[in-house]
């Protein structure tokens, strides 16, 4: 790679696209952040904008909407991949899902592709909580979910983002799979009742089924490939199989990744909780 590497990174306005570009930025390298709303756009259905994007570009922060986990994904994966090594492109950092088997495929297909690859595979985020996903029904008071008492060692963006931007600069992890949590796990449970004692805004926890929870999100308008999605995480995915904190993070950047209180507490100072924005 070039001694003063240009980067693209993919998902500029998603939770870990726009952080790995801003810390690539203030590092004072050469960014192109797209999507399908920046100039040059970005689609994934539309390999017309790749080229583009992909132009004068030495390595790729990989962010895949919806998910990995979706059928055809490793063939879109496989045909991007050969893309960018068209155009020079050949690191490509990729982050996946961790426990998630149907992503394997699309993982494969990057490693098959001869770029220097590595993957990042993490578990649910914190920000799911404050930004988008879980958000509006936190505000509400109230967040139903089949999750029952599985624990899950939800994980920093922020983290995931330094590592990924670690991966890009330093050849050492071509070639590497990373696993990437939070230092312990906890219950969906647990995280309520702690955004509950930091905000003193009480937050239910209430155990639903898998057909419930995509019921409400029919009623939502939630499109049907992002509601098969979501069963597929919370049915399969969400079962324990990812409960166990791994110590990859520490492993890229030489420190332990940030806790789940120390999120809360940092969270609940932008009010992004208060009983004053419920959607």
């Amino acid at each position: 790679m070039p001694t003063n590497p240009r980067f693209l990174v993919l998902g500029a306005t998603a939770k870990t696209g726009r952080r790995v570009a801003e810390k690539l930025i203030a590092l004072g390298h050469d960014v192109r952040a797209v999507s399908r709303s920046t100039t040059p756009a970005f689609d994934w259905t539309d390999p017309t904008t790749w080229d583009d994007a992909l132009r004068d570009r030495d390595a790729v922060y990989v962010t895949f909407q919806p998910d990995l986990a979706v059928p055809g994904s490793d063939d879109i994966i496989a045909s991007f991949a050969k893309r960018a090594l068209m155009h020079g492109a050949k690191r490509i950092v990729m982050l996946s899902g961790r426990g998630e088997e149907a992503a394997h495929r699309a993982e494969d297909a990057l490693r098959h592709s001869g770029a220097d690859a590595t993957v990042l595979r993490a578990n649910w985020f914190f920000q799911n909580f404050n930004e988008d996903l879980f958000l509006s029904y936190i505000q509400q008071g109230t967040l139903a979910l089949p999750a029952g008492d599985t624990p899950e060692p939800f994980v920093d963006a922020n983290d995931i983002a330094e590592c990924a931007v670690a991966c890009l600069l330093d050849q050492g992890h071509i070639g590497k799979t990373y696993e990437l949590s939070g230092p312990s796990a906890v219950t969906f449970a647990d995280v309520t009742e702690m955004i509950s004692s930091v905000t003193n805004h009480t937050v239910n926890f209430v155990a639903i089924t898998v057909d419930e929870l995509d019921a409400g999100l029919e009623a939502d308008g939630m499109p049907d490939e992002v509601r098969g999605l979501i069963r597929y995480l919370f049915s399969e995915v969400l079962d324990g199989r990812n409960s166990q904190p791994t110590n990859d993070v520490y492993e890229i950047l030489g420190r332990q990744p940030n806790s789940l209180r120390n999120f809360v507490e940092e969270a609940a100072k932008t009010g992004s909780w208060d009983v004053a924005k419920r959607a």
